[in-house]
């Protein structure tokens, strides 16, 4: 496999933030997010198989389960991001066999599994395609779309061995719809599948960013069967049935193990009742915060957000915003400092919890009242 060379280096542009309100405290670059979704990664369409009118993500597909029960559900929630900060277009020798699917970051290592039943597009060899990426955060740069040899087997874990050496569609700075940070954005282009194809076969994306060593990688289970872009295997009753051996699997909560003790919130009477948690995933950047809804009683509830280092760069603090959209208000809060003004919600880290370094992770939490439909707000964040 040759070694891609990424362009000249360019100003990174601004990143688009849907619906959110802008900090001004000092940031990091913002980072690219961003996933195949046509033809769909493994944690795009395991993502669309069990996300719920709630929020909460629940796996239908067996593959997707034991993927979340080895690497939890906020590899869903965050599904954009299966990236390496340090790629710099390095392939073969940098990301090892086995670890293609993930990148080698290993909060993905669940999609690296040798199974029959994931999620599956139908294609016909040799037409043309529509492919679409998703442009979480929008950044210059090179995509490159690879296939399977005819020797591959998806009872192993895919290997560069396995590819063919040469990609079958390579598109720089293609057009992009919709608007970034969004599940609903993407940039897009044509190209013609592989010819000479049949059967299951995997399709690798990478997407190389020319303003920065950030890398994207994923797979997208196909199969060259005569289909045109059908999916199946997502959503109840449509998991197809494991013709391998694989672990049972589970659906753990996508609440995170807290690192720090975090006081228990004394819960107004009555007492609450759970209810599924929901989020808000906000729109990339060098900083993302994940909201969710722990449980809910009449007139309040229990939240919690997830503050996540996607930057190069160690924090030393971070601050996290979000307006309420539904009349909710802050009665409690643990983990962080808070202030309000008016509807906006302002939290600043904790003195223990504000030390991130790159793809770290801490939570905080707090109690809110709220009144009639208890919608979710948009959280955006900045670390120093």
């Amino acid at each position: 496999m040759h070694r891609s060379r990424t362009a000249a280096l360019l100003t990174a542009a601004a990143t688009l933030l849907f619906g959110a309100v802008a900090l001004t405290t000092g940031s990091d670059p913002a980072a690219a997010h961003g996933a195949a979704i046509t033809p769909g990664s493994r944690t795009y369409l395991c993502w669309k198989d069990g996300l719920t009118s709630t929020g909460e993500i629940k796996p239908n597909n067996p593959a997707c389960a034991a993927a979340v029960a080895e690497s939890g559900a906020n590899s869903l929630y965050n599904w954009f991001g299966v990236l390496r900060s340090d790629a710099g277009g390095r392939t073969v020798g940098f990301i090892p066999d086995g670890k293609l699917c993930s990148g080698g970051n290993p909060g993905y290592s669940g999609y690296d599994l040798a199974r029959t039943d994931w999620p599956v597009t139908h294609l016909t060899a040799g037409a043309r395609h529509d492919f679409r990426y998703s442009n979480w955060a929008a950044h210059p740069g090179t995509f490159y779309y690879y296939v399977t040899k005819d020797s591959w087997s998806p009872t192993r874990p895919l290997a560069w061995s396995d590819l063919e050496d040469q990609p079958f569609l390579t598109v720089t700075n293609p057009p992009q719809s919709g608007s970034p940070g969004t599940d609903g954005g993407y940039y897009y282009f044509s190209g013609n599948l592989p010819a000479n194809k049949s059967g299951r076969h995997i399709i690798y994306s990478r997407w190389v960013r020319s303003d920065s060593q950030e890398n994207f990688f994923g797979c997208s289970d196909v199969t060259f069967d005569g289909g045109n872009g059908e999916v199946t295997g997502t959503g109840p009753g449509g998991t197809p049935t494991p013709t391998t051996p694989a672990p049972t699997p589970t659906t753990p909560s996508p609440t995170p193990t807290p690192t720090t003790p975090s006081p228990t919130p004394t819960a107004p009477s009555p007492t609450p009742t759970p209810t599924p948690t929901s989020t808000t995933p906000a729109p990339g950047s060098g900083c993302m915060a994940v909201y969710k809804v722990v449980s809910a009683w009449p007139g309040g509830f229990q939240g919690e957000v997830m503050i996540m280092n996607h930057s190069t760069r160690s924090y030393g603090g971070w601050v996290a915003s979000w307006s309420w959209p539904s009349g909710q208000r802050l009665t409690q809060l643990w983990n962080g400092t808070a202030s309000t003004t008016g509807a906006t919600v302002t939290v600043a880290n904790a003195a223990w919890n504000g030390t991130l370094a790159p793809e770290g992770t801490t939570t905080f939490g707090f109690t809110a009242s709220t009144t009639g439909t208890n919608t979710l707000p948009t959280v955006t964040c900045s670390g120093r």
